[in-house]
């Protein structure tokens, strides 16, 4: 029987729609990377999606205020949604395994989360340094501060901090990939910028795991 060929391709989040060029993912090339954990032990990237589809999300930096933001939202995803689905939901940064802890309690993020601080795996997979702004991208529906806001918020967290630094590159752009069983490339999107990460229910669907409601409205229940 022949199969379905995986998703390897970028595809574009803005308003009008425009395909961006195809981003080549050969996973072979970072499955043998090694990532940390919150204590500091080194696993094998491939551990991540070997045995279960997984959805990969990789973060431009912990100090990032787009990046706490997205993950606080990544945070109310039901545990019980990713089990019925049989899904992993896994976040990487590339700061040291040392600010994991500080930034899960800040985010209240309860899934798995790993670190490449030497930034193996974004280097192998070509995702950008540095960022292109465009136009046409539409705003991120899960960033509520503004640009100032937001950047005054993480130069006072870097200075509250114990170890003053940017807790990753500060350049350095992430993505996100649903992948696995073994190597199989189901979906990636590389971000352009800090606003241009993939929408999480976006992510859910093609992952086939159950949607959440992000807003913070309050519900009108018919009595």
């Amino acid at each position: 029987m022949a199969t379905t060929p995986p998703v390897t391709q970028q595809i574009a989040r803005n308003q009008q729609g425009t395909p961006t060029p195809p981003v080549n993912v050969n996973i072979t090339d970072v499955e043998d990377c090694q990532i940390r954990d919150r204590h500091g032990n080194r696993i094998p990237f491939r551990s991540l999606y070997h045995n279960k589809k997984s959805i990969i999300v990789f973060v431009r930096n912990f100090l990032c205020y787009t990046c706490k933001e997205y993950v606080e939202d990544l945070a109310k995803i039901p545990q019980k949604s990713l089990a019925s689905a049989d899904v992993r939901l896994i976040v990487i940064g590339q700061s040291s395994h040392c600010h994991i802890e500080p930034f899960c309690a800040l985010t209240k993020y309860p899934h798995e989360i790993y670190v490449d601080p030497e930034r193996q795996i974004y280097k192998k997979l070509g995702m950008r340094r540095g960022e292109t702004f465009v136009e046409s991208a539409s705003l991120s529906p899960h960033v509520k501060s503004s640009t100032l806001g937001g950047s005054m918020k993480s130069l006072w967290r870097a200075v509250k901090s114990p170890a003053f630094d940017f807790q990753g590159d500060p350049l350095q752009q992430g993505g996100a990939i649903i992948l696995g069983p073994g190597s199989d490339v189901h979906f990636a999107h590389f971000d352009m910028n800090r606003l241009g990460h993939m929408p999480i229910n976006w992510l859910l669907q093609l992952a086939g795991v159950e949607t959440v409601d992000f807003s913070d409205q309050p519900k009108i229940i018919q009595v």
